[in-house]
């Protein structure tokens, strides 16, 4: 299927800066290149294949919800947010490996939406008004746009806002959409930056006005322990001819995907504002999900609302992917580099856990403490027997369609424009990049096989010789940093900050990184600790079986049972030995980890399964038996681990 042509349009794409912030917009510290700006190499790229080689680039030929019959392709299927979702991650996989079939799947969407809106602006199909898909779509659009500069596209999102705007006041927001408000802002920011039409601030004004408060809910947080249904009153029937419980304001205020999207609220608004306090809640409201609910891979528990702090509980997939795209637009606008800590922590460990390495599989939850993937019980509140289940779309079919952003927003947002006029290296990953400072054409090539290993080379080649600066995120966990240039000493660069190297640079220009860490145990519930090292948390593989439940068309099904024990616990003053291998085709792999830790450890005698899930760490564990030899590999690559040891001392 031939590419649409951009119909004379003025390109914004991928060699281009971004635009700054038009008045009265405050300005960022920090701005996102336009998609298309940044291709992976190395293992990223490979992690990229993988996907379009599995469900992501094949979705649509095994699962009618986004099949032939989408409601998005204008047919009579599914037509709510299925095909946006999927569309979010197919549209710039696509363009960052250069797949002509990918695009070509991609473009049919795109095409009926641009080309079908109904008379009074709205898009999408006709069976349906609910703001939210529209949402992701207008999301969508943008990348599109900054990918090929289609003249369609700004014409048909204006048309729309115009619209939503006339129509709001008596078709207000409403359940996902209502919570889920400032995801759209983020599109109309992107609008007005480009078209300066001020009927989009006072859109973004309504929709923030008719939005839920998540500020406010912060400003003093109720949810401290394990959700139950009856604090969300989903412990009684549903009233005929009234919303479900579970999609009234307690149930969403404490939904798991709904707060992952709303880590981007307060930076997102702060630029409307133009308030520093407004910026600055976003630290309020991620300090008390971490300090509630936090997992030892960077989020919350949320299975599939909020759970407490125990590693036995689960975190969806679809959380994951929305608090990176979240995260990513945070570390732009307040230009925080704990921020950047955090996105890799949670993309290098809690994303790649949650595929089959192929990636034709799936699951709906994880568990950082996962010893077993069966229809069993679970611990978890609202979710059923099939939540972590690996397959096709197990319980729900959200992050079937949703999960296919994860790494390619990564990828797009490795590098960042800065407002002093250079660049900004704001995530650490082997990738290529293309745009222009100061009017002259810049290619970035960062060779690294980070997260695996802790030096990074970065070969700078303006088209020629220019002066701006470019930002490196140094991550908080460095314990010595050398900084070079040509392979002179930089200033010092220091832990958990942006150094900042501004000079005339010229073809064959380099900067070299070098990072080293010790192995870190961290304390967490109960006392239990993960072992961390760099950017990744490690983990002790469990054996394990696989039995296939049923077939998926293209996929299956999938349970995962324990062939080998897994109740160990680490010694307080516990040693490691660090191994490290090539980085092989597949990444995050269990068969063959780049890096691995040897320790020793003793099995627990008073840490029992429940209900299919590995219990509580104990507080106090008993250890029997001598001590073993423990590998533990990085926590992304097996699908049965433990990551969270209860300690143990002598007989």
């Amino acid at each position: 299927m031939a590419i649409r042509p951009t119909q004379g349009a003025v390109r914004s794409g991928a060699s281009s800066a971004p635009p700054k912030n038009r008045a009265p917009l405050a300005p960022q510290p920090y701005r996102l290149l336009p998609t298309g700006a940044i291709k992976p190499v190395g293992w990223l790229r490979r992690q990229l294949q993988i996907q379009a080689d599995g469900m992501g680039g094949h979705l649509d030929e095994t699962w009618p919800d986004v099949g032939p019959n989408s409601g998005w392709l204008g047919g009579t299927g599914e037509s709510w947010e299925r095909g946006p979702y999927f569309l979010d991650g197919l549209l710039p996989l696509a363009w960052q490996l250069d797949s002509a079939p990918l695009k070509a799947k991609a473009q049919r969407f795109l095409d009926w939406t641009l080309d079908h809106p109904w008379p009074n602006g709205m898009i999408g199909p006709r069976s349906n008004d609910d703001w939210w898909p529209r949402m992701v779509m207008l999301k969508v659009l943008t990348q599109y746009h900054e990918l090929t500069g289609d003249a369609r596209v700004i014409p048909v999102m204006t048309r729309y806002f115009h619209h939503q705007l006339e129509a709001l006041p008596g078709r207000p927001l409403r359940d996902w959409g209502k919570f889920r408000w400032q995801d759209e802002v983020a599109s109309i920011v992107w609008l007005y930056n480009r078209t300066g039409d001020a009927k989009l601030l006072e859109l973004a004004r309504l929709l923030q006005r008719q939005g839920y408060d998540w500020q406010g809910l912060f400003a003093d947080y109720p949810y401290r322990t394990k959700t139950t249904l009856a604090a969300i009153g989903m412990d009684r029937p549903d009233v005929p001819g009234e919303p479900p419980q579970g999609l009234r304001d307690p149930a969403l205020s404490v939904h798991g995907v709904n707060n992952a999207q709303a880590l981007k609220v307060s930076p997102i608004w702060s630029l409307i504002s133009g308030s520093a306090k407004d910026r600055a809640a976003f630290h309020r409201q991620i300090d008390a999900l971490d300090r509630y609910h936090g997992l030892p891979i960077g989020l919350y528990s949320a299975d599939e609302h909020l759970a407490g702090r125990s590693p036995s509980q689960g975190l969806e997939l679809c959380a994951i992917v929305e608090a990176l795209y979240s995260l990513e637009h945070a570390l732009a606008i307040t230009g925080d580099p704990a921020i950047g800590d955090r996105i890799e922590r949670i993309a290098y460990n809690a994303l790649p856990a949650t595929f089959t390495d192929d990636m034709w599989a799936h699951q709906y939850d994880q568990q950082p403490n996962q010893i077993r993937c069966s229809r069993a019980k679970g611990p978890w509140t609202t979710n059923g027997r099939e939540a972590n289940l690996f397959g096709l779309e197990p319980h729900f079919g959200c992050c079937t369609a949703n999960f296919h952003q994860g790494w390619p927003r990564l990828t797009a947002s490795l590098w960042m424009a800065s407002e002093d006029g250079g660049l900004v290296a704001a995530i650490h990953a082997p990738c290529e990049v293309t745009t222009t400072v100061a009017d002259v054409p810049v290619r970035i090539r960062e060779e690294t096989d980070y997260p695996f290993r802790e030096t990074i080379a970065i070969h700078v080649d303006p088209a020629r010789p220019a002066r701006f600066p470019i930002h490196l995120r140094i991550p908080v966990w460095a314990q010595t940093v050398a900084v070079r240039v040509n392979g002179a000493a930089a200033p010092e660069a220091k832990p958990g900050s942006f150094a900042r190297i501004e000079r005339d640079w010229k073809a064959g220009d380099r900067i070299d990184i070098a990072l080293t860490s010790s192995v870190r145990t961290v304390a967490g519930f109960h006392g239990a600790r993960t072992v961390e090292q760099g950017p990744l948390v490690f983990a002790l593989p469990v054996a394990e079986r696989w039995e296939k439940w049923r077939p998926r068309g293209l996929t299956a099904d999938w349970e995962v049972h324990p062939a080998g024990s897994w109740a160990y616990g680490l010694a307080p003053d516990a040693r490691f030995h660090r191994i490290e291998r090539s980085v092989g085709p597949v990444p995050f792999s269990r068969r063959d980890p780049p890096v691995a830790l040897v320790t020793e450890g003793r099995s627990v005698s008073n840490w029992p399964e429940v209900d299919g899930s590995a219990a509580p760490p104990p507080e106090v564990a008993i250890a029997k038996g001598t001590a073993e030899r423990l590998v533990l590999i990085p926590y992304g690559a097996p699908k049965l681990r433990v990551a969270a040891f209860p300690g143990v001392g002598e007989s």
